[in-house]
This record gives C-alpha cells, sequence and structure tokens, in this order.
C-alpha cells in the first residue's frame, strides 16, 4: 500500500505553524517531537534542541499534513520554493527501493536510502523537475 502526504519545512516555527494548521483542520497531532529528544539528543546543538523533529497531524482519512524545522546544522536553511516536499511510504522495501531508484534518475539523491530511527529505509531526494521527495518504509512511530 501506498501513501501520498505533504511535507512542509520550517525555519524554527514549525511548531506555530503546526498550531494554526490544527486550528484550521481541527483534530490532533499524531506525533510530535524535538530535536532534543531523538536518539543521539546529546550531539544536537543546544540551540536546536527544542526545534520541532517531526509533527503529523491527520487532517482527513487519507491525508496526514507532516512537518518540521530544519537549520544550518541540519542540512541548510529552509526558503519560499523548497520548503515542500511530497512523502511517499510503502510497507515493502522492495517497493520503497523501486520507487526511489525511479523517481532519483535524471535527479540529485539529498539522502540515501538508510536504516533511521523512524524508519527500516528511508531516502530523500530532489528528481529532474525539481521536486522534493521522502521515500520511506512506513512502519507505526510510537
Amino acid at each position: 500500500m501506498k501513501t501520498l502526504n505533504p511535507y512542509l519545512n520550517f525555519n524554527g516555527n514549525c511548531e506555530e505553524a503546526f498550531d494554526f494548521y490544527k486550528s484550521v483542520f481541527g483534530g490532533e497531532f499524531s506525533y510530535k517531537s524535538r530535536f532534543g529528544e531523538i536518539p543521539g539528543a546529546e550531539n544536537v546543538p543546544e540551540s536546536a534542541k527544542n526545534l520541532i523533529m517531526h509533527v503529523s497531524l491527520p487532517i482527513s482519512a487519507e491525508t496526514i499534513l507532516m512537518g518540521s524545522d530544519t537549520s544550518e546544522e541540519y542540512g541548510g536553511v529552509t526558503s519560499f520554493g523548497n520548503n515542500i516536499s511530497l512523502s511517499i511510504g510503502s510497507d515493502s522495501l522492495e517497493e520503497v527501493k523501486t520507487i526511489f531508484e525511479k523517481l532519483s534518475e535524471g535527479g540529485t539523491i539529498t539522502m540515501p536510502l538508510e536504516k533511521t530511527f523512524w524508519s527500516p529505509l528511508f531516502g530523500m531526494l530532489r528528481d529532474k523537475f525539481g521536486i522534493n521527495w521522502m521515500v520511506m518504509v512506513e512502519e507505526e512511530m510510537a
């Protein structure tokens, strides 16, 4: 099964933005964590510990609005135009590998597929048309 959800990046105001989106769409956050709460948090710069590492807000049965803060410590500063990605997930490792390989043809891999603490396989890329993608094996976040 594949899912496709918008993923928004912010420069330190992700929590404010998602509180606003929650007031617009209703519901509750299904997941919310800060950089200071993740494995390896002892290596996170003090200035980034309270920033949002990941937040999920279900806005319908089919769609989850997701987001995070970015910073220079984590790959650069977000600017309007590059702050939206499409997050595609599957419960199949092989399907994720195939999708990632095909989307990256002629594009730029910004994070190769690898195991993370939230997914057995996760990667990011910009396709040949300039669209940012996050591709992952979906597992329930605790």
